[in-house]
């Protein structure tokens, strides 16, 4: 891993080494610190690393801000940011891409489960011309089941060309620019930023066992979040362009079958007896059916009408997106 890195570091231009921040995300992690400091700075120096650290305290109410302080005494590379509660891993990404004007952002998680000396093959892997670099973990993974479908999942609806979703990942802040991400959706920044037409690779990283300190993420409701979140990307990257495709499309499927199931009933009810048949009755009478009939045309009518109005908001979001890019 060692020489890898080194031989990545001496790959790197000036500017590359440079024009970069290291994201670190800290809540209530006190008890690594300054472990975490100390072994980013370690790395800086061995490499010839010259960007900034921003970490991030997410609300910790442990001394996590105060740790990283004061083991940071004297290293003027790292800078401490600070959210007044919790907000989540999303919303420290965006603050630290709001606070610093270099070019690429290295997402660096503050439990230490893998080594600073990866900085250097990520912005190594940059340095080739990618906009987005993520990390694939390579080593024991308490929740490597969950974490494995879920990726599976993202990788088969989304079509993204890396495996592992939500892992250390280097890329081009402009990215951050063009994208709207909400709480808990920077597991899917590289799905959106895929979709956007930016180009994604990753690299084999090594997982290492949390030295202190509990997961953040974790639990079986977590799970059902996840799921929920999907759906909601897919529903956006899918829809949120042509919304009458969905509900249009949904609403006339529906009102036709409504008008199918009445032309049914108008055929046992009236014309099955005039042609000679024994007279059709339902066991509860026809009027469930006419009621069903009504139900579905009524449902039909309004999912086309909510598409047309969501047609409306496409539009104006996608207005207010050009005058955000052209305001630039």
């Amino acid at each position: 891993m060692l020489a890898a890195a080194r031989e990545a570091a001496t790959s790197l231009s000036d500017t590359m080494r440079r024009d970069f921040a290291v994201v670190v995300p800290a809540f209530n992690e006190a008890p690594v610190a300054a472990d975490l400091v100390r072994e980013l700075r370690a790395a800086f120096e061995r490499y010839g690393l010259g960007g900034e650290v921003l970490v991030v305290d997410d609300g910790s109410t442990d001394g996590t801000a105060a740790a990283v302080v004061e083991e940071a005494a004297g290293w003027p590379a790292l800078r401490v940011l600070h959210h007044r509660r919790n907000l989540g891993k999303t919303e420290a990404m965006l603050t630290a891409a709001t606070a610093t004007e270099r070019t690429y952002l290295v997402l660096f998680d503050a439990d230490l489960q893998h080594r600073p000396d990866e900085i250097p093959r990520f912005l190594a892997k940059l340095q080739e011309g990618w906009d987005i670099v993520t990390g694939r973990k390579v080593g024991a993974y308490d929740k490597r089941g969950v974490s494995s479908v879920y990726n599976r999942l993202s990788r088969r609806i989304f079509k993204v060309p890396v495996s592992d979703l939500n892992s250390m990942k280097a890329f081009r802040r402009e990215i951050l620019d063009g994208l709207f991400l909400r709480h808990d959706w920077h597991r899917f920044f590289v799905v959106l930023a895929h979709n956007r037409g930016y180009r994604a690779t990753e690299i084999d990283i090594e997982l290492l066992p949390r030295r202190a300190g509990e997961p953040k993420f974790s639990g079986r409701f977590r799970i059902v979040i996840g799921v929920m979140d999907l759906l909601s990307v897919w529903f956006l990257i899918q829809f949120s362009k042509k919304p009458l495709l969905l509900f249009g499309a949904s609403g006339i499927a529906v009102g036709a079958l409504g008008f199918l199931v009445g032309l049914v009933a108008v055929y046992l009810r009236f014309i099955h007896p005039l042609l000679g048949f024994t007279p059709y009755v339902p066991p509860m009478g026809y009027r469930p059916i006419l009621t069903l009939v009504m139900l579905m045309e009524t449902v039909g009518f309004l999912l086309v009408g909510f598409g047309l109005v969501s047609e409306q908001v496409a539009q104006v979001r996608h207005e207010l997106e050009d005058l955000r890019r052209k305001s630039r």
